[in-house]
């Protein structure tokens, strides 16, 4: 095994240009240690930190919320490498400038040194983009290194993903954002430490949590609450007492927090989890889970319209005839948002959320559907049964349309045993209700019409099966 290569000692540009650098860029990690998070890919002996302590990871994607370490990997692993660290912007740049990049990858090559190209947001490549990386990628010009905060499997075509080694980050716990934002406040070089500043418990818990794991967001917070403090007074003599620390408090945090961005994104994974997680809090019967990610997917910029098609469907498939009022509720809520907008209708659509997440439920109308779907896509061209069929000219009724065919209001109860499926399929049960809700009459209704079918079959009179409750 080749051996592990000393730390690296080559100065980032951050570091380089530290005095004008934001704080979240003055304290971007210089070795692994450094790293807040990521202990399943980087505690001692995971595959990923050796592969990067000896310089030779491959191309790799990592794929991970914003502020988990991403670009600060990309970079550590070319300093580690002693390789040209490239960055590429896949929002800003194309194949133009990514001809450029290889040609100049090659004749470093050529001399020993290897290209790290970083190409951040990579999912922001079409695909012509992706397939001019191929060739280079998979003859070792450069080392490629993507980021996305999106599902690479959405995002990036199958030619390219499989020539790559996928990393996933996770959200920094509250504890690593501690971590860092500690860092920061002794860190004299980098960090606030030279006009010393002590943070309280309350205010250090509070930016630990609405950070949303991200340690950028964090560091940044922090240099904006920073600022809000009073100046330090000047420095005296040399042999001056030791300059009283500042106080960081809760105020000053909640004035720089602002207002929290929320992590979604309407085209990307988070739409299907969160829709996914509505859905299955609708299922599940928890009124609260529902009006909680309704409401993630409202403010996190979700069409209202495309939540109330979901609610709609989901009072067809998951309550059915447990409640028909359901689908009655989930229209009324797409035609009062639909006339009201935001955030007007919103509540209608919550109302929707919290009497559908209550109702019983019941899928046995959606299963009887899909299993009719079946048996008429396996006998596409089974016969309807002449006596059901239509007669509206005499040679029609002469060929026995319509012969036999008897009409249930004829008879007290309204209903006469007749067939109504071709043989095919005559044996065939395509619904069961269920004993919740509404269904339990329906399923006193049909026994009690099998029960009059039986006696007609047996030669009973009609009627004597008793009253349908």
């Amino acid at each position: 095994m080749p051996p592990k290569r000393s730390e690296p000692t080559q100065p980032s540009v951050f570091e380089q240009n530290a005095g004008r650098a934001p704080l979240a860029a003055r304290m971007r990690p210089r070795t692994l240690d450094e790293v807040a998070g990521q202990p399943h890919l980087l505690e001692a002996g995971r595959a990923l930190r050796e592969s990067i302590e000896r310089g030779d990871t491959g191309s790799i994607l990592f794929w991970g919320p914003p502020g988990t370490g991403k670009t600060t990997l990309a970079r550590l692993i070319a300093r580690y490498a002693k390789g040209e660290f490239v960055p590429f912007s896949a929002v800003t740049e194309g194949i133009p400038r990514l001809r450029e990049i290889m040609a100049d990858a090659e004749k470093r090559l050529a001399m020993g040194t290897r290209t790290i190209l970083f190409i951040d947001e990579i999912h922001r490549f079409n695909r012509g983009q992706q397939d001019a990386l191929l060739p280079h990628v998979e003859a070792g010009t450069v080392t490629l290194i993507g980021a996305t905060t999106e599902n690479p499997s959405f995002e990036l075509n199958g030619a390219l993903l499989s020539r790559l080694r996928v990393y996933v980050l996770e959200s920094l716990t509250s504890d690593d954002i501690k971590q860092v934002i500690r860092r920061a406040l002794a860190d004299v070089d980098r960090g606030l430490g030279d006009a010393p500043i002590e943070i309280d418990a309350d205010a250090l818990q509070m930016l630990a949590d609405e950070s949303d794991g991200d340690a950028r967001r964090s560091l940044t917070v922090l240099e904006a609450a920073s600022k809000l403090l009073d100046a330090p007074a000047a420095q005296g003599a040399a042999d001056a007492a030791p300059m009283a620390p500042r106080r960081l408090g809760a105020r000053e945090v909640r004035e720089a927090l602002q207002w929290r961005a929320a992590h979604y994104d309407k085209s990307g994974e988070e739409h299907f989890n969160l829709i996914s997680a509505y859905h299955k809090a609708l299922r599940g019967s928890d009124p609260n889970g529902a009006l909680y990610w309704l409401a993630r997917m409202i403010d996190g910029g979700e069409d209202g319209m495309y939540i109330a098609r979901r609610t709609v469907r989901f009072a067809s498939e998951d309550i059915g005839l447990a409640d028909p009022r359901a689908l009655q509720m989930a229209i009324a809520a797409r035609d009062a948002y639909h006339f009201l907008g935001a955030p007007e209708g919103e509540l209608a659509l919550a109302e929707a959320a919290v009497y559908l997440a209550s109702a019983p439920k019941s899928n046995r109308v959606y299963t009887a559907w899909q299993a009719a779907q079946a048996a008429a896509r396996r006998t596409p061209a089974a016969p309807v049964p002449k006596h059901i069929r239509n007669a509206p000219t005499s040679l029609m009724k002469d060929l026995g349309y319509g012969a036999g065919y008897q009409y249930a209001h004829n008879v007290p109860e309204a209903y006469i045993p007749q067939d109504y499926l071709p043989d095919e399929v005559a044996k065939e049960n395509f619904y069961t209700p269920s004993s919740f809700g509404f269904e339990k009459d329906v399923a006193k209704r049909l026994e009690w019409w099998a029960e009059l079918k039986r006696r007609a079959e047996s030669g009973d009179e009609p009627g004597t099966a008793g009253e349908a409750e």
